[in-house]
C-alpha cells in the first residue's frame, strides 16, 4: 500500500512538472458594465486581422471555427443580419530575452596586499515568439464594444496538435462571455 501511495504521488508530482514547463496561456478580459448581454441572440464574425507574422490558411480557419462553436454552445445562432459582431485578431511577434548571469568572487584583503577576485558574466539570447489573440464583440448597432477576451502565450514551436490546441485556447479566452451568464 505504501508503495502505492508513494508511486501515485510521483506520477502526480511529474504530471504538474510537465504542464507547468510549457508556455502557458495568460488570458484577460473586459466588458462593458452596463451592457444587457441577455438581449442578445445572433452573431456574425467579422474578420481576421492578421499584425506582424501571418497565420497560416489552416489556423485562420481553426481559430475561425474554434470561436464559431464556443458562440453557438453560449446559445448563439450565426446570421448574416445578427446583434452582434465578432472580431478576430491574432499578433504573432518575434521577440528575443537577454538575460546575463555573472558568476565569481570578490577580492581579499591579505598582508600586505589586496587580493583580486575572478568574475565572468555569461549572456545568453533566446529568441521566441509572442502570440496574442484578441477576440471582440460588438453590438451591430452602433458598432459598440461590449466585450473583449486577450490570450497571451510565448510560442516555443508549432503545436502539434493545433486541432486539439486552438480550441482549448479559445475555449480558455471566451469563458467569460457573455459575463454574468453561464450559458444563454
Amino acid at each position: 500500500m505504501k508503495k502505492l501511495i508513494s508511486l501515485s504521488a510521483v506520477i502526480l508530482s511529474s504530471l504538474i512538472l510537465l504542464t507547468s514547463c510549457g508556455p502557458t496561456l495568460t488570458v484577460t478580459n473586459d466588458y462593458d458594465h452596463t451592457a444587457n448581454f441577455s438581449q442578445y441572440h445572433t452573431f456574425r464574425i467579422v474578420k481576421l486581422e492578421q499584425q506582424y507574422q501571418a497565420l497560416s490558411q489552416l489556423n485562420q480557419n481553426r481559430i475561425i471555427n474554434a470561436v464559431r462553436q464556443q458562440m453557438i454552445a453560449k446559445g448563439f445562432t450565426e446570421a448574416e443580419n445578427s446583434d452582434l459582431l465578432v472580431n478576430i485578431t491574432s499578433v504573432l511577434k518575434n521577440q528575443k530575452e537577454i538575460v546575463a548571469n555573472s558568476y565569481g568572487y570578490g577580492g581579499g584583503y591579505r598582508p600586505y596586499a589586496w587580493g583580486g577576485g575572478n568574475m565572468s558574466t555569461t549572456v545568453n539570447v533566446q529568441n521566441y515568439i509572442a502570440g496574442s489573440l484578441i477576440i471582440e464583440v460588438a453590438s451591430a448597432q452602433g458598432n459598440k464594444l461590449l466585450w473583449e477576451g486577450i490570450g497571451n502565450q510565448d510560442i516555443d514551436a508549432p503545436s502539434s496538435n493545433p486541432d486539439k490546441t486552438v480550441p482549448v485556447i479559445v475555449q480558455k479566452i471566451m469563458a467569460s462571455f457573455p459575463p454574468g451568464m453561464a450559458t444563454k
